[in-house]
């Protein structure tokens, strides 16, 4: 156990941590907890790549670093996990432009969006918080195995409780739409995917954690109906009478503490929230990580029909 919990922030996990020298390439860094994240690292000497979708809005990101540690080494480069033409471009450019990544925090994702598809035809959720950062993360293996201490950090969520990846319709082909269905899905696939990275690169010396940051008011949700806030808010509230927000810096914390913390050194694989490595769980809806999501066969299988989706295949 860590000696952080849920209350625990960015900057409390950071403490006494020296990150000069280390570069931290981090998605959906323009806004929310991927924003948070960069700041607080390069609060701590970190070299600090920002992706986003949007130039303009990674720029305000930077600014806003920049206010608060004048000293913070940043740079940014833009990605959309929407595209895989965006995903392979950026991956050439950071190929080109950096020597190496150390930690990276696959951070960006969108939630109980309107059905809907990614510009190369898959459903949007799993297109682009799964298979997105599949393909990304393959075009930055290379810098990541120049690395030292290496670390990939997926963000999953609770949320994956809410349903394992149905294999014989991930895109909702044949089935009704569910906007809270296709995100569990898309959030269980973040955890076999850490699975299936910690199964081919651990003899590399690189490991993967998946991450549930908790209960956050972020951007996240901007495309979500009031009806949908309301229910999502009403079962949490069922679930757990004890349910609160966590600010952006706490919820920001279990990444952080994922990405650095010298008691994972070796140990990946595994699932995290509230700064600690969850039990696996199938009953406990407050809590754990469900056996599907961290089922070695499973992740073998996801990896294959992500290959097959993308066309990209890639192993250690």
């Amino acid at each position: 156990m860590s000696d952080f919990g849920k209350d625990s922030t960015t900057d409390e996990v950071l403490a006494g941590k020296d990150m000069t020298g280390t570069t931290v390439f981090v998605t959906g860094g323009n806004s929310g907890l991927g924003q948070e994240t960069g700041r607080a690292m390069a609060a701590k000497g970190a070299h600090v790549i920002l992706a986003g979708r949007d130039q303009a809005k990674l720029a305000e990101a930077v600014a806003a670093i920049i206010a608060d540690n004048p000293d913070a080494n940043l740079e940014t480069i833009v990605c959309d996990l929407g595209s895989l033409d965006s995903i392979r471009a950026c991956g050439k450019e950071a190929n080109e432009r950096f020597e190496k990544i150390d930690l990276l925090i696959n951070n960006a994702g969108i939630m109980a969006t309107p059905k809907g598809t990614t510009s190369d035809g898959f459903e949007s959720q799993f297109g682009t918080n799964h298979l997105g950062h599949f393909v990304l993360t393959k075009y930055l293996m290379p810098l990541v195995e120049k690395g030292s201490n290496k670390r990939i950090v997926n963000l999953s969520s609770r949320g994956h409780h809410f349903a394992p990846v149905d294999f014989d319709d991930i895109h909702f082909e044949r089935r009704e739409y569910a906007p809270f269905i296709s995100y569990g899905q898309s959030k269980t696939a973040n955890v076999l995917f850490t699975v299936g990275l910690e199964q081919r690169f651990a003899d590399k010396g690189i490991h993967a954690y998946a991450v549930h940051p908790g209960g956050i008011q972020t951007n996240l949700g901007r495309h979500m109906t009031q009806e949908l806030i309301d229910g999502l808010m009403e079962g949490m509230a069922t679930r757990d009478p004890d349910f609160k927000w966590k600010t952006i810096p706490q919820g920001a914390a279990t990444q952080s503490w994922a990405a650095t913390a010298d008691e994972l050194e070796g140990k990946g694989g595994v699932y995290c929230e509230d700064c600690h490595v969850a039990e696996t769980d199938d009953e406990n809806p407050n809590g754990g990580v469900r056996s599907y999501a961290v089922d070695p066969a499973n992740a073998h299988r996801l990896w294959a029909v992500s290959e097959k989706m993308t066309g990209e295949s890639f192993s250690a």
